[in-house]
């Protein structure tokens, strides 16, 4: 089976095409066919492709809407051009697969996407209004372009979370706010942190209840979850992905009352103030130079800037910090596993966090770690009691296998 993964933002529209079926998930032999991005959507779109088969590619095309750049990936994909000779045509993709961000309390796995479960996406749109919008726009445009008989499917970002106890879920606010809004704790990248628990149960050769492990997913956005038991009990994004650790341009945890001054001090609306904390703070905020911390650390070993090494050590502190204190919520665990683009391939941010755990018994192989960019790895000693691992995420794959069991009917074991 042919799963199209798409995961639709504002502007933009990432793809991947996955050759996937029972049977391959069985031996893990899945086939990504090709994979890519369309930027700027609404002018003149620059688009980005590569295949296992043909070297990457890329082009513009004035693509004036969403529905126009997933009309224009279909037929790229089928033409000579792409050099992908499993797609001929749109009739041989079989499914689409939907990166859908939040799917409230109502959608406790991937479903299916019918009318009524579309209708429930668009009411979690209060929740995720720069998000969900955009997922609702790329399924009627797969729909209406490929059919309405092509199966679809809905990965959500929160489903992973939906264990949370109540303890964790609920914030301190009147109770009826909650009954009335839906005000709670969701969390996000939950198929990144599915995944890598997954990945690492059957690198250690465990059963999903004997995985007790802290997953950090560090990239632009980052998040940390506590999984006892296969299972998550707490995670540091909140009602919305702003919550938590340190991140790109958003602040993460903040004392609520900085809200109100700032607004009232720099004369912004509450909305004016949200997009600053989204937008312009973490590790931008802090250093005033960029959000991408390959270049921080590049600026930090280049000349020493203390608002840079500032920036860097806040975000592994706060890193740190949520390490601790999921620990003690989850009565221990096994490994700390690193993953996502700061996760993965950054060997000094990987060793500033773990330097100081020592006391809950993780001590780094600083070999292993420096050997371990975009692999799977093992970056602790052997005899430490906390374990720490690098597993690269793969959400489309994830993605892609749900969309197969989901048209099947099968539960999801991963």
């Amino acid at each position: 089976m042919n799963v199209l993964v798409l995961n639709s933002g504002s502007s933009s529209l990432k793809f991947q095409l996955i050759a996937t079926d029972r049977e391959r998930i069985q031996k893990n032999a899945d086939e990504r066919i090709c994979r890519g991005e369309v930027e700027r959507i609404g002018g003149e779109a620059i688009v980005t492709a590569e295949s296992e088969k043909s070297p990457r590619q890329k082009f513009t095309a004035p693509l004036a809407d969403l529905s126009a750049a997933l009309e224009y990936l279909i037929r790229w994909i089928a033409s000579e051009e792409s050099g992908i000779s499993q797609v001929q045509s749109a009739a041989d993709i079989h499914a689409v697969g939907h990166r859908v961000v939040h799917g409230g309390e109502m959608f406790s796995e991937s479903a299916i996407i019918t009318d009524e479960v579309l209708k429930g996406i668009e009411d979690c749109i209060d929740l995720a209004p720069l998000h969900n919008p955009n997922n609702i726009k790329c399924i009627r445009a797969a729909r209406q372009i490929l059919g309405p008989k092509v199966p679809q499917v809905a990965v959500f970002d929160t489903a992973f979370h939906h264990s949370l106890p109540e303890r964790a879920y609920l914030y301190a606010l009147p109770y009826h706010l909650y009954r009335r809004h839906h005000i709670r704790r969701y969390g996000f990248h939950g198929t990144s942190h599915r995944y890598v628990a997954y990945r690492y149960r059957v690198l250690r050769n465990l059963t999903r209840e004997q995985t007790h492990v802290i997953t950090l997913h560090l990239g632009n956005g980052c998040s940390a979850a506590a999984i006892r038991g296969g299972y998550p009990v707490d995670t540091s994004m909140g009602m919305t992905p702003l919550e938590g650790l340190v991140m790109g341009t958003r602040s993460g945890d903040i004392d609520p009352a900085i809200v109100n001054l700032i607004a009232t001090k720099e004369g912004l609306s509450p909305h004016e103030v949200e997009m600053l904390l989204n937008t312009q703070s973490g590790l931008l905020g802090i250093s005033g130079l960029t959000n991408d911390m390959r270049v921080l650390q590049q600026e930090l070993k280049d000349h020493d800037d203390r608002r840079v090494r500032l920036a860097i050590e806040v975000f592994c502190y706060r890193a740190r910090k949520y390490i601790g204190a999921f620990l003690a919520c989850m009565g221990g665990a096994d490994a700390v596993v690193f993953t996502g683009g700061i996760g993965e391939n950054s060997t000094d941010i990987r060793a500033r966090i773990c330097t100081g755990l020592e006391w809950a018994g993780l001590k780094l192989d600083k070999n292993r770690n420096e050997h371990a960019i975009g692999k799977e790895a093992q970056i602790s000693t052997d005899d430490s009691n906390l374990k720490a691992f690098v597993i690269p995420t793969d959400e489309e794959l994830l993605i892609a296998r749900d969309t197969v069991r989901c048209i099947a009917g099968e539960p999801h074991p991963s």
